[in-house]
């Protein structure tokens, strides 16, 4: 993911990354292992030092790496946007908008209506945000009731 730290800090970003994954999974494979990458010297002590609290408000061992940025690649597209390919609706909606599967991958409304099909964001947001996404009104209507059900 891309941040800008003008609009969140480096430390309330790894706030979010700590609570949205399970930081004491055993890791499978390093292909599918959760990671923390840093750049820079002080991004790297500010994960180090959030690992370090994570475990010991635990008491567990955390097995999420933290590890310096080096080359990124793009997992493969049937990785892309998960819950939304679990959802029928919503992928047939961002197929259409994005018929090039990069151009599905970058969108900021197929990751916003990704999060909110995986259990992120809350009722009131998503109606504040659902108009932006280019939905049909019966996809929205679908969204919102997929978000109804789950609160």
């Amino acid at each position: 993911m891309d941040f800008d730290p003008s609009r969140v800090s480096y430390g309330r970003l790894l706030d979010v990354f700590w609570r949205s994954h399970n930081p004491f999974a055993r890791v499978r494979s390093r292909q599918y292992m959760a990671a923390v990458f840093c750049h820079g010297p002080d991004q790297l002590a500010q994960a180090r030092a959030s690992r370090r609290r994570q475990g010991a408000a635990s008491g567990r061992k955390v097995t999420t790496a933290v590890l310096p940025a080096a080359a990124f690649y793009l997992a493969e597209d049937y990785h892309q946007k998960y819950h939304l390919r679990q959802h029928a609706f919503a992928l047939r909606e961002f197929q259409r908008m994005y018929p090039r599967t990069r151009d599905l991958i970058d969108s900021t409304a197929a990751t916003r209506v990704n999060a909110y099909l995986g259990g992120e964001g809350d009722l009131e947001r998503l109606k504040r945000e659902i108009g932006g996404f280019g939905l049909s009104s019966s996809a929205a209507a679908t969204l919102l009731d997929i978000v109804v059900r789950r609160s």
